[in-house]
């Protein structure tokens, strides 16, 4: 990040928005498979949520609404920048992966930043501590406690949490499976 605003203060929309045009040239080539795109804050001091909003979360929506396979994550945010992203998720009713990790990109923690809704917050944590799943087995699994008929209201669940950008989708055929964002050592 500090390479894309030239220092360790970002702010201002304008600013936010080169950098979202920076983003989008440097990831013009999909990767194979749905994969973390991290967004690597060591060395920022501040960063404002104007600046944030019109980057970091315009190049998640911009990757989500076209589909993309890069899920962007923010990495390595200090307490500041920290309380900027809480700001923008508050107000958009937004969620987004932060995590830690070191010079090798091995992932040293993981938090999500925002708040879920009851039904997405507890599908979000059976995918994150599955290796892979998908709405069948959910459905097999948790269908009776939670009230459900069918896969339907699983689907729903999932894809939603597809386009929040936190669980990554793949298909297989017809099929989709869901794996969590970010694995441990990924």
């Amino acid at each position: 990040m500090t390479e894309v605003a030239r220092g360790p203060v970002l702010s201002g929309a304008v600013n936010g928005k080169d950098a979202f045009a920076a983003f989008v040239k440097a990831v013009d080539v999909e990767p194979k498979e749905p994969t973390a795109l991290f967004l690597d804050f060591r060395n920022v001091e501040v960063a404002t949520a104007s600046y944030l909003r019109e980057s970091v979360f315009a190049l998640k929506t911009y990757m989500r609404a076209r589909n993309s396979k890069f899920y962007p994550v923010v990495a390595n945010v200090n307490n500041s920048v920290m309380d900027e992203l809480s700001v923008i998720t508050i107000l958009t009713n937004d969620v987004i992966m932060s995590c830690q990790i070191d010079g090798n990109r091995n992932i040293l923690s993981q938090e999500l930043i925002g708040t879920l809704d009851p039904k997405q917050k507890m599908t979000f944590d059976l995918v994150s501590s599955s290796e892979r799943i998908d709405a069948n087995s959910l459905m097999e699994n948790f269908g009776e406690s939670e009230k459900t008929k069918g896969t339907t209201a699983w689907n729903n669940r999932l894809s939603g949490l597809v386009s929040k950008g936190i669980i990554r989708e793949f298909a297989q055929g017809r099929a989709k499976f869901y794996r969590p964002l970010l694995d441990r050592g990924e």
